[in-house]
């Protein structure tokens, strides 16, 4: 499998810390551009075309979790926080905020690398549209529609229902869920956040609990994708 290639910004104050990750990921082809801080890294991230965020979270000029918050309303990029806030509260707290992965310091660079490689494969997905009924799901643009009306989702929730339609009618456990959407597990974030943003989905999409169309809830185990038959698919 070929090894993603990806546009990345670090946002690190440590200068000598931000210059080593900006090599070790231009090492791995990226195109790779370092600030030392949130206004510089808001001002980047407003002209679009980054694909993974690097963010400390101790910056100079603002909290990183508040660029988290931002960012976890947005289609991408996908963020690695890289903090020497090392407790599990801290970590909880950034993965509840929306980041999708957090990797403590001292940093490694082999799994600095390996970390953003993982994150460019889930962005990177082959771009996709389909069809089930009245719910059309583009993988390319990151776009739901119900009926032709546009619903709008947070990064998480379409990441959520992504996960789930990929395999229809396969149950998907809530820990599997943590895993696969929010890059996390039970052991560091309740299961509990799955059951929130499964109802926060149901309700964009207009999908009824006791009688759903879509998302079916599995007692005891999950959720499962139950799309009927699919009408168009296109890639």
């Amino acid at each position: 499998m070929p090894r993603p290639v990806g546009r990345i910004l670090v946002v690190e104050d440590d200068e000598g810390l931000r210059t080593l990750m900006v090599r070790a990921l231009e090492q791995q082809s990226h195109r790779v551009v370092g600030v030392s801080g949130a206004v510089a890294a808001r001002g980047l991230l407003a002209a679009g075309g980054i694909d993974v965020v690097v963010l400390d979270l101790g910056l100079p000029d603002g909290d990183g979790l508040d660029l988290v918050g931002m960012l976890r309303e947005r289609a991408e990029p996908a963020v690695l926080v890289v903090s020497g806030r090392d407790s599990l509260g801290d970590r909880v707290l950034g993965l509840d905020m929306g980041a999708d992965d957090y990797l403590t310091k001292p940093v490694a660079v082999a799994e600095l690398q390996a970390r953003v490689r993982a994150l460019l494969r889930r962005v990177e997905a082959p771009p996709a549209r389909h069809c089930y009924g009245p719910l059309e799901i583009d993988l390319e643009a990151r776009e739901v529609y119900v009926e032709g009306r546009p619903v709008e989702l947070t990064r998480k929730e379409f990441g959520l229902l992504a996960a789930l339609a990929s395999a229809p009618r396969k149950v998907f456990g809530r820990d599997e869920l943590l895993r696969e959407v929010w890059g996390s597990s039970s052991e560091y974030q309740a299961e509990a956040t799955v059951t929130e943003h499964v109802r926060r989905l149901r309700l964009k999409l207009g999908d009824d609990a006791e009688h759903p169309r879509w998302i079916v809830n599995v007692r005891g185990v999950g959720y499962r994708f139950d799309p009927g038959e699919e009408t168009t698919a296109a890639s």
